[in-house]
């Protein structure tokens, strides 16, 4: 197989026109967004037997998308025309003739000149002449196609790529202000808790109360968002990490993608901060853009 960017997109076009004497041979191929590897040929039927050569091609530069393979020729040189009479038919249609001759007393003869205008008698069908040199110019046209393709969409994986590192920059910006505003969340939710149940408690019980001090800091622990971080942040390196390689790993970033976003919405399950609320709402549709265009690599 290739060696490809990670970022490879899934999106590609290739075109190979050959010409062969008084006949031309055209490949195309085009390449679209597919969870899988799903191949479609349509090509002559002469050509039906080279299937299974043809994918396995394909199969060496890409694992997945949907790729269309077409194959065309037009010419003389592999083709021949065959005017073919139908003499069973014409045999029956003879035979009728003459016996309505001898029922009705007839004197003519049943003339040729009604045979070629009676439709079904015959029929023109083209012949295809496919030598091995044919065969070869296919398997070698189609690389060459299928190169083509590899071409483009590493160009377009090359934008994804920068594309995805400036959100991913974003994200990773988002995350280290939700990290740096944590730790005073949480001392000033703690305040408001303590405030609220010597309010409710009138002050009849001391403010050094061990019990409610650690009613208080249960309460403040449930709505902590440092695991979510710290999970976002190994994300964002593993995702960073997976785009320096050289494999494709398309469905895998997606998954990333995926974790990233439970973790933004447990932070905001868990936010009762109005600006923890604002940057979740923002790190939520930066990672739904990236998933979007994860969904674009191979």
């Amino acid at each position: 197989m290739a060696v490809m960017e990670l970022t490879s997109s899934m999106t590609g076009y290739g075109r190979e026109v050959l010409h062969l004497e008084n006949s031309t041979l055209i490949i195309e191929i085009r390449s679209v967004n597919h969870r899988f590897l799903d191949i479609t040929t349509k090509i002559p039927r002469t050509f039906l037997f080279m299937e299974d050569r043809l994918k396995k091609i394909i199969q060496s530069y890409f694992e997945r998308g949907r790729i269309e393979v077409y194959i065309e020729l037009d010419g003389e040189r592999f083709s021949k025309r065959e005017l073919r009479a139908d003499w069973e038919l014409m045999d029956q249609y003879i035979a009728q003739l003459r016996q309505a001759r001898q029922r009705y007393d007839l004197k003519e003869e049943v003339p040729m000149s009604v045979i070629p205008s009676m439709s079904g008698f015959f029929s023109i069908e083209e012949t295809k002449e496919t030598p091995s040199e044919l065969h070869r110019l296919i398997l070698d046209g189609l690389d060459k196609a299928c190169k083509q393709v590899e071409s483009m969409r590493e160009q377009e994986g090359r934008f994804l790529k920068e594309d995805l590192q400036k959100r991913l920059e974003t994200i990773y910006d988002i995350v280290s202000e939700l990290h740096h505003r944590r730790g005073s969340v949480r001392i000033e939710y703690q305040r408001r808790v303590t405030e609220r149940v010597h309010g409710y408690l009138e002050g009849k019980i001391p403010e050094d109360d061990a019990r409610i001090m650690q009613e208080v800091v249960l309460l403040a622990d449930r709505g902590d968002i440092t695991e979510e971080i710290t999970r976002l942040s190994s994300h964002i390196e593993h995702f960073r990490r997976m785009m320096s390689g050289k494999t494709a790993a398309g469905r895998k970033l997606d998954f990333i993608t995926q974790e990233m976003h439970r973790e933004a919405n447990t932070i905001g399950s868990k936010s009762t901060d109005a600006k923890i609320s604002e940057w979740t709402v923002e790190l939520k549709s930066e990672i739904e853009k990236v998933k979007e265009q994860v969904q674009n690599i191979e």
